[in-house]
């Protein structure tokens, strides 16, 4: 349909076509604006009526191709309308009717009461437009961690601990990724100093019935770590990243990860010795200050997990679109190599005095 004369501000095409939805027929249809793309599945019958509905109050245009013929629909200036055939491929081509964005994606949204509780999806499973960004997300995420994941041997999968749970939408997919998708026998923990968040979580838990799954109230800091098998940590503010990294090589996890988020420890180290080097007529503009004060707090936590023995991967989590906070640090358990060790402890001395840093919080967590 097209050539949108209605309401509905921003609104330009919408596409139609017959998916098989846990082998029902159902209508897709895909509601085009001018920044964006909504879809939303329909019985056929409801379906149907959607379409006759568009039609008469805004859609000027309609165009319907099928396997026999294409037909296009034209309401006229004087408010004729007329139909007429146009001449068909003589190469048609089979539809599929796959739905194709239940296949990309990890985490549907139909038949997750998680979703549903958490404002993302309504009772049918159609995620909410004020959400998309948030199940776009969701999905994101556990498509970055499912490759992580196939590093480490299932049978160590034991304790997932996410630090810093929040509201749990990004737990709660986890645990139906590692559950309904991998069918392990996982134990995730999400970690909360909010008491509200972690009783919305147990509530919803609790109704959705997964049963190795549970919130638990208190800090990174606080939190005893032992035997976990990965650990997570996503915009822990300042060194509360350091305290779950901390916390991760204690338990000698085969996997962390975290988003940092605010760098204030190294930054104010900064700007409290100004140290003199080719790059501090970058460092006397607080903006360029900031970036670098991440970049080296980063930098320095990805060392220190080297000499632990782990692998170290740094990359983009989110898009800013979603978060300003973008950057995953990801260690992955390898082997301690004692001369790898001198090599990193040289490194990070020379990296603190040429940047004027007295401590780094890590460093004083994991060395002194």
């Amino acid at each position: 349909m097209g050539n949108y004369k209605g309401s509905e501000e921003g609104l330009k095409n919408i596409y139609v076509k017959r998916v098989l939805i846990k082998r029902i027929d159902n209508l897709s249809f895909t509601y085009r604006y001018k920044t964006r793309d909504i879809v939303k599945n329909y019985p056929i019958e409801e379906g149907i009526k959607l379409v006759q509905e568009n039609i008469e109050t805004g859609f000027k245009i309609a165009t319907l191709f099928t396997n026999e013929q294409d037909l296009i629909l034209e309401q006229l200036n004087n408010q004729k309308v007329t139909i007429r055939k146009i001449n068909p491929s003589s190469k048609k081509t089979k539809v599929s009717l796959d739905h194709d964005h239940t296949k990309k994606r990890l985490i549907e949204s139909q038949g997750k009461g998680y979703l549903h509780e958490l404002k993302i999806t309504d009772a049918e499973g159609n995620v909410y437009k004020n959400a998309q960004d948030k199940y776009k997300q969701i999905n994101h995420y556990v498509e970055i961690l499912s490759s992580l994941i196939k590093e480490i041997p299932k049978d160590k999968l034991k304790k997932v601990v996410d630090m810093g749970s929040g509201k749990g939408y990004l737990t709660f997919a986890l645990y139906d990724y590692l559950t309904n998708v991998l069918n392990l026998e996982t134990s995730v923990t999400g970690v909360e100093f909010r008491p509200d968040m972690v009783e919305l979580c147990n509530n919803i838990t609790q109704k959705t019935g997964f049963k190795n799954l549970n919130f638990v109230e208190g800090t990174i800091e606080n939190y005893d770590s032992t035997d976990t098998n990965i650990l997570i940590a996503l915009h822990a503010c300042d060194t509360a990243t350091d305290d779950a990294i901390y916390k991760g090589i204690t338990a000698q996890a085969d996997l962390i990860v975290v988003a940092p988020c605010c760098h204030k420890q190294i930054r104010r180290e900064i700007e409290r010795n100004k140290a003199s080097n080719e790059l501090d007529f970058l460092t006397k503009y607080g903006i360029f200050l900031e970036r670098q004060s991440e970049m080296v707090t980063d930098g320095i936590r990805a060392m220190i997990l080297e000499y632990f023995g782990y692998k170290t991967k740094v990359f983009q989590f989110i898009s800013d679109a979603h978060t300003p906070k973008n950057v995953l640090v990801v260690g992955i358990k390898g082997k301690v190599n004692p001369k790898k060790q001198a090599e990193i402890l040289e490194k990070l001395k020379a990296t603190k005095e040429y940047f004027g840093i007295g401590f780094h919080h890590l460093e004083k967590l994991v060395f002194i």
